[in-house]
């Protein structure tokens, strides 16, 4: 018997930071389970999710890492159009989105992938690099035996 196949040729890692009570555990649930949760418990430590997504035509293993509001990840308040000129003069996705309605919520992750997917395609990103954030699918499947099952000629898989 063999282990299920791999249904993604990407895992993009993303981390959620920011205050203690902002709603990123209430993000991370939108994301992945499609509704609200109005009564999300604080998070101890670090909560994580999951979800497949097809961009630009691969399909990509989201991990959503959710961190605990943090002193470390505090970061001073700043208005709208701050923030709108900070990510305008960094190259840095804006994008308003509401855990609440769902708004955005989906559009953000995948245009992150997007633009994730983008830099693997033009070189800027090194796969090899642990610190990218980005793994490529394993080559091989492993059977439940131990035994490795060799790749198939002319596969994409």
């Amino acid at each position: 018997m063999t282990a299920a196949p791999y249904n993604y040729s990407y895992i993009f890692k993303y981390i959620i930071i920011g205050d203690m009570g902002v709603g990123k555990s209430c993000l991370l649930h939108q994301f992945t389970e499609k509704k609200f949760m109005a009564d999300c418990p604080h998070t101890i430590g670090v909560e994580f999710g999951t979800r497949i997504m097809e961009v630009n035509g691969q399909k990509v293993k989201l991990q959503i890492w959710d961190t605990a509001g943090q002193e470390r990840f505090r970061a001073r308040d700043v208005t709208y159009e701050e923030a709108k000129q900070f990510a305008d003069e960094n190259g840095l996705l804006f994008l308003e989105a509401s855990a609440k309605t769902g708004e955005n919520v989906e559009e953000a992750f995948l245009e992150a992938a997007k633009r994730i997917y983008q830099n693997i395609q033009d070189g800027s990103l090194d796969l090899n690099a642990a610190e990218s954030g980005v793994q490529h699918k394993p080559a091989n499947q492993t059977r439940l035996n131990g035994e490795a099952t060799p790749p198939k000629e002319n596969c994409s898989c």
